[in-house]
């Protein structure tokens, strides 16, 4: 069990935060019941992202999400190494990566979830997401049931499936979630979630029993002149969450 403050225990949102002050604006907003993401891929190096996130460690009570940046792999490493410093209670992570990760951030506590990616094929997911592998002409390519058992052999919490592009792999999206269910296991939902399709995304997760959840809402709610996530549909996320569960 790890520390995220889910609403109900089963639902935290996970939206990013464009600075320090943004960030507790959306905590306050959410009640809590929110991962705030800042990505790594927005410093220069992994030093700079240290210092930088300590402060929003401590703004937001250690509700961090540590992140890659538009789920690029090539910051595999640098999410990993931050994890040595930043003990946050949330991390993204491609799957081949996500060992590394609980080896380097030392607990059992810190939430790490493994990103998987659509395949075309209701049931099967590609697991071949690291900057390597993502790339291979014959893609890896499994069950979601065996996904998620090595997933858990590695140490992580949940399955982030990037990206659905909102409602586009719906079918896939419900066979991902009677999984999760199957295997009592955390699911993120993440790409193209906005307010005009986050409660049928979500009733499509809650409907197929998954016991907790982490969508992750990001580009569609971001006041594209400040690079913030606007307030007010933090607000509207979080009673839509409430109305659901």
């Amino acid at each position: 069990m790890t520390n995220i403050n889910y609403y109900n225990d089963r639902v935290c949102l996970n939206v990013l935060a464009g600075c320090l002050e943004n960030a507790r604006d959306i905590y306050k907003a959410a009640e809590g019941h929110v991962e705030v993401g800042v990505l790594t891929a927005s410093y220069p190096d992994v030093e700079t992202c240290v210092e930088d996130m300590a402060k929003y460690m401590e703004v937001l009570e250690g509700n961090l999400s540590v992140g890659l940046g538009g789920g690029n792999p090539a910051q595999w490493r640098a999410v990993a190494d931050v994890a040595k410093t930043i003990k946050a209670n949330h991390f993204n992570q491609v799957f081949s990566a996500v060992g590394w990760t609980r080896a380097n951030v030392g607990n059992d506590e810190s939430h790490i979830n493994a990103l998987v990616s659509p395949t075309g094929t209701p049931g099967k997911v590609k697991i071949s997401t690291g900057p390597l592998s993502k790339d291979c002409a014959d893609p890896a390519t499994v069950s979601v049931d065996t996904a998620i058992t090595m997933i858990k052999e590695m140490g992580g919490n949940s399955l982030k499936f990037f990206p659905m592009g909102g409602l586009k792999v719906r079918d896939e999206l419900k066979a991902v979630a009677e999984a999760c269910a199957r295997e009592d296991f955390c699911l993120e939902p993440t790409g193209g979630i906005d307010l005009d399709n986050f409660e049928e995304i979500m009733r499509i997760i809650i409907d197929a029993g998954v016991k907790r959840i982490i969508p992750h809402v990001y580009s569609s709610i971001i006041d594209k002149s400040t690079g913030c996530t606007k307030i007010e549909c933090v607000e509207q996320l979080l009673n839509m969450v409430k109305t659901l569960v």
